[in-house]
């Protein structure tokens, strides 16, 4: 079996669970849940920092890349997750152009949350559909005003392009993309196995209408 590597991003105040949330999906995929125990799943995931020194996340978690952007094997998949310091990163040219330039050999591009201002501010939304943190959503038309913002769904797809909406909308994604790669049924018995319940719908989970606003320095 020729695993997909799977690339999961990761820097100073990341959020834990817009990369933990895919990291987990990917790796408890198998193909044959018979053999759950013995075989491995499809795909290879590892982390990817600008740095091997650990990466403090927010809360405080503290994690260690597998790979710096200098030596990351070549990608099949690539997730870029959100977090407050993806306001610092929007800066960091060295990383934009690190991901601009390994999004043109990639199988399969995704963002959770704020990640998607990443891969704005690396010129790869513009004139597409995305989406981000329902608190972020007019920050981010704001920002890059050649991106049509989808804002009730739960993630988007265009092309080999998914975006996510917040947090826990990278679980639904990375599904997405088990699904894409080696069917629904797959999909579905590695969220069983989960214990997380299959995405039925692309509906935005959370009622923009309803919502009551946060503090702006508290949106990932």
């Amino acid at each position: 079996m020729i695993r997909k590597n799977v690339g999961i991003l990761i820097f100073e105040n990341v959020e834990v669970l817009d990369f933990c949330g895919p990291f987990e999906v990917f790796s408890v995929t198998r193909l044959d849940e018979e053999k759950r125990r013995d075989e491995p799943s499809p795909f290879n995931v590892f982390l990817v920092a600008q740095t091997k020194d650990p990466v403090v996340t927010t809360g405080g978690m503290k994690v260690l890349p597998d790979y710096d952007l200098d030596d990351c094997p070549p990608l099949d998949i690539l997730v870029v997750p959100g977090g407050w310091g993806t306001r610092k990163e929007m800066n960091n040219d060295r990383l934009i152009s690190w991901i601009a330039e390994c999004s043109k050999n990639l199988e399969t591009l995704t963002s959770v949350c704020t990640g998607a201002f990443l891969l704005g501010r690396a010129g790869l939304l513009d004139g597409k559909r995305a989406t981000t943190h329902w608190g972020s959503l007019d920050w981010m038309q704001k920002r890059f005003p050649a991106i049509q913002i989808e804002r009730q769904k739960h993630f988007v797809e265009e092309g080999n392009l998914i975006t996510a909406a917040g947090i826990s909308a990278g679980i639904d994604m990375a599904l997405k993309v088990v699904a894409r790669y080696f069917g629904e049924v797959v999909a579905r018995n590695t969220a069983k196995y989960m214990e997380y319940p299959y995405p039925e719908s692309n509906v935005r989970r959370i009622k923009l209408q309803d919502s009551s606003p946060i503090p702006s320095k508290a949106i990932t």
